[in-house]
């Protein structure tokens, strides 16, 4: 896409110029694409790696070549210029070289099949650049953001090449011409604009390497010193890495100082290629001190940093995982900034998503004190994941843990909760809750305790939440105990252990009718149980309930919250039910009796996480404190 315009073909110099699409073009990539000026010498230093690859596999068949024994590296200087002289920054590299025809070719021709189709975009509303020229290769291009001229010196590496000169500043025309270099590869000699002085620093451009290339592969040279380490981690065997030095590298990339909890380092070359050094945090919170505040890994291309907070190979409940993934395969943009979405991309994700898990997998088998500190740190992230992805349920599913009646203050998975079901159990049973001391205690685990049956304790406000989603785990179904409809196997006579005596029917019908009379429309009916034992009453939730789960969420939320109607269970052989109702045949005007079941009620409502102050219970508790004393010392009068 470029026109000759030389004006004599005795002169060494030819003069071209871009046709008009091709500036516009130019216009857009020095002003418009990159969001980090930076970038230009990211781009400059993965051009000059490139060539010095080609010409490290030439020298493997081929020793006819200039500067055979030259080192292979790059180097970038700043020279001294006057004080009222533009700042200049040099980048050279020994690697393959352009001739001629070549450097027209790669810096003369630039987006050869579409520039025309790129500009029409350009009035669109929501054009975006980095989305659009994916299949340009003009990084070069990001020079002019900081430089107002452009000199290109290269030499190819065969020995007859005659050096050539590229030169522009960005406008209609570029010039090439002859040249003096005696030795091998590419000199790029930027002038800089007057607001780019900044760039012509040495700890600058150290800065910069040290960010995006400081595991190029070749070394890089910032006036006399190397600076990039050159060797990623990552690249190596994990065998050949200590342990101290996958330590030093989190550190050195977080500044979080405190252990990670696990390291995952692997290799893969199918279904794509790729490398990655992966880290799980101890803590979900960053440190004020830390260097890595946005979730999302380093990606890498070719050991060069492409995107530093990559979202787009774990999901969202997985984003505490940290460190480094780098393909060779991996197809990029324009601008390095955004990857491509490809097949590619979505096989790199589901590899990396699947490795993750499974070392938090075998950190659950073989470490579960590890897993559980890990579980407390991070296992609203997985509640949060069933909650907003859906499709990853069977994903999720196993790493969830709980505290349980049968798991003695320790962590139990749902696969281990079934394993210790016993063979007449069809139903994984949990009860909500909000502590594990509250739910400890609740009357809906007498039937339970009686008869030997593990329930799950789901304390945490998310779980009412996500009760309504976990239906079932390999094929068994999850209850809440809660459940008015609830059937439990009958106890064998032998198993059934003494109680206190039955009240009779009229004194605990009188009772349940004052029940009745005293909530009124706050519950749905009172009833006999006939599973509780050692509590006095329970609220349970009728069948046709709606957003039964929810309801202590929107509690929790103060979202319009209203206390729901349940069914409340009444335990006739308790002696405080008993008590009341002869209290209630004898003296059926004692403020006891309402007072009594008010407290009950609400006691209950505080067991179930549903009441919304149970503040406003004090007044009451002193009543009955009051009339409890009073009834005390009225019978050590009578004494």
């Amino acid at each position: 896409m470029t026109t000759n315009e030389q004006t004599s073909e005795d002169t060494p110099q030819e003069a071209y110029r871009f046709k008009a699409e091709i500036k516009q073009l130019l216009n857009i990539l020095a002003h418009s694409l990159y969001k980090d000026r930076d970038i230009f010498l990211r781009e400059l230093i993965s051009n000059a790696s490139d060539a010095l690859t080609r010409m490290h596999f030439e020298s493997l068949t081929n020793r006819d070549v200039l500067d055979v024994d030259a080192e292979l590296a790059i180097h970038i200087d700043v020279p001294e210029v006057d004080e009222d002289e533009p700042k200049r920054v040099v980048i050279r590299d020994t690697g393959i070289g352009m001739d001629h025809d070549e450097i027209v070719q790669n810096l003369g021709t630039i987006a050869q099949s579409g520039a025309r189709e790129f500009l029409s975009q350009v009035g669109e509303a929501d054009f975006d650049a980095s989305d659009v020229i994916g299949q340009f290769g003009v990084g070069f291009y990001s020079v002019f953001m900081v430089a107002e001229e452009v000199q290109v010196i290269s030499r190819s590496y065969k020995p007859d090449a005659t050096a050539v000169s590229w030169t522009s500043d960005g406008s209609d025309n570029f010039r090439v011409e002859t040249a003096e270099k005696s030795d091998r590869g590419t000199e790029i000699h930027l002038t800089l604009k007057r607001d780019s002085d900044e760039f012509a620093s040495d700890w600058k451009l150290k800065q910069i390497v040290k960010k995006y290339s400081d595991f190029v592969r070749y070394p890089i040279y910032v006036g006399e010193e190397q600076a990039n380490q050159q060797t990623s981690l990552w690249r190596k065997r994990p065998s050949e890495v200590e342990a101290e030095e996958y330590k030093n590298f989190y550190q050195q990339m977080t500044m979080d100082f405190e252990e990670p909890v696990s390291t995952i380092h692997f290799a893969s070359d199918a279904p794509v290629h790729l490398r990655a050094l992966l880290y799980v945090p101890a803590k979900r919170e960053p440190s004020i001190l830390a260097l890595r505040k946005e979730p999302g890994v380093m990606l890498y291309s070719h050991n060069v940093l492409i995107q530093e907070y990559c979202t787009d190979l774990l999901p969202d409940w997985l984003n505490f995982v940290d460190g480094v993934v780098d393909s060779e395969d991996l197809p990029l943009n324009v601008s390095r900034e955004t990857v491509q979405q490809s097949r590619i991309m979505r096989q790199l994700a589901r590899t990396v998503r699947k490795r993750a898990l499974k070392e938090l997998s075998q950190l659950a088998e073989k470490e579960p004190e590890k897993y559980a500190a890990f579980w407390h740190e991070f296992g609203r992230s997985f509640k949060e994941g069933l909650a907003t992805d859906p499709s990853a349920k069977d994903e999720i599913l196993p790493y969830l843990r709980y505290v349980s009646s049968g798991s003695e203050g320790e962590l139990t998975s749902l696969e281990a909760y079934i394993e210790r079901m016993p063979e007449s159990q069809e139903e994984i049973y949990y009860v909500l809750g909000d502590d594990e001391q509250s739910v400890a205690r609740s009357p809906h685990l007498d039937p339970f305790k009686t008869r030997d049956i593990e329930v799950l304790y789901w304390v945490d406000p998310l779980d009412a939440f996500l009760a309504p989603m976990m239906q079932e785990f390999k094929d068994k179904k999850l209850r809440n105990i809660d459940d008015a409809g609830l059937e439990l196997p009958q106890m064998e006579e032998e198993e059934v252990v003494d109680s206190a005596p039955i009240l009779d029917e009229v004194p605990f019908n009188l009772f349940v009718g004052r029940c009745v009379t005293t909530l009124g429309d706050r519950i749905v009916e009172v009833r006999e149980s006939k599973v509780l034992k050692d509590s006095p009453v329970r609220l349970v939730t009728p069948e046709d309930a709606q957003d039964r789960d929810t309801q202590r969420l929107q509690r929790f939320l103060d979202q319009n919250y209203e206390v729901p109607k349940r069914i409340m269970e009444v335990n006739r052989s308790h002696p405080l039910v008993s008590n009341l109702a002869h209290l209630l045949e004898e003296q059926p005007d004692s403020d006891l009796i309402d007072l009594s079941i008010e407290q009950l009620y609400e006691s209950a409502l505080v067991q179930e996480g549903l009441h919304p102050n149970p503040l406003q219970m004090l007044p009451r508790i002193e009543e009955l404190m009051l009339l409890a004393a009073e009834a005390a010392a009225n019978g050590t009068d009578r004494n």
